[in-house]
């Protein structure tokens, strides 16, 4: 590259950090910002309290516990040296 398209690149760069900086100083824009970091503060909150019905309580607490299952049954299957349907009699 020339130094004039060196230039011209650092004075769009400069310029477009300016217009950034005095879009910062705006009151409206740092309230705006201010706003979209209280949504996501709600949307990451997860309610932890039971609700009949689909939720993402029952569904973190049903994966917890199909963890477990699976985890137990790899466990049975360690320590018993057969197949857990075998070894439940269902085989």
């Amino acid at each position: 590259m020339n130094s004039k398209e060196e230039q011209t690149n650092s004075e769009v760069t400069n310029l477009e950090n300016e217009s950034f900086i005095e879009q910062q100083k705006d009151p409206n824009y740092i309230n705006e910002q201010i706003e979209e970091n209280k949504k996501d503060e709600k949307s990451i909150y997860v309610e932890d309290q039971y609700k009949f019905g689909w939720n993402s309580y029952s569904e973190i607490t049903n994966g917890r516990f199909a963890m477990i299952g699976f985890l137990a049954i790899i466990l049975i299957e360690l320590f018993s040296q057969q197949p857990f349907l075998k070894w439940a009699g269902i085989l």
